[in-house]
This record gives structure tokens, sequence and C-alpha cells, in this order.
């Protein structure tokens, strides 16, 4: 086994836990443990696109970007749903304007440089 696999099964691994105990801590609140499910599969949706990027040979690489930078733009606005209804308005104005600034830079990052 090599260490990338390794560190691959330990994140993973990781990962479970992290939400077993989410759940467990959220139990009761339908949205919260929705939540928790769907930011674990894009997490390993997000994965499993980076694995096929570095190893795509057949020039999908454009596709792959796409699909790449749609994840990380829908985890970025979930998390950003999450946290901004618990702060002030300036403050979850400043969240929402990071979030849509992150995904702007994503977008130049992926398509435009």
């Amino acid at each position: 086994m090599d260490q990338q696999s390794a560190l691959t099964k330990l994140g993973f691994a990781v990962l479970g836990c992290n939400s077993a105990l989410a759940v467990y801590n959220a139990w009761g609140d339908a949205g919260s443990v929705a939540f928790v499910f769907g930011a674990d599969a894009l997490l390993v949706l997000l994965f499993l696109c980076l694995r096929e990027f570095e190893r795509d040979r057949g020039g999908r690489g454009g596709r792959i970007r796409a699909a790449v930078w749609a994840l990380t733009t829908l985890l970025t606005a979930m998390f950003a749903s999450r946290v901004a209804p618990l702060m002030p308005p300036v403050v979850a104005t400043a969240v929402w304007a990071m979030a849509v600034a992150t995904a702007a830079a994503g977008f130049s990052a992926f398509f435009l440089a």
C-alpha cells in the first residue's frame, strides 16, 4: 500500500468519525442531519473528481474542472448559508461576499487563467 492510499483512507476515516459525531449531536434536527450527509456526499464527489482530474489522459479536463468548480462553489454556499444566520447582519453580508468572491476567484483560476 502506498503512502497516498493510506492517507486517503485515514482522511475518509476521520471524515466518517466526524460526521458520525455531528449526526449524533444533531439528532432530532432533520435539517442539520441532512446538511452533514449532503456535505459529506459533496466532499466524496469532490475527491473523486480531483482524483479523476489527476489521472485525466482523455482530454476531459474542462468537464472535470467544471465539476470541481461546481462542487466547491456548492460547498462554499452551503457553509455560508449555515454560518451567516448566526452572525450580525454586517458580518453575515461579509460572509456571503467572501463566498461569492471565493466562487468568482475559483472560476477565474479554473477557466480564465
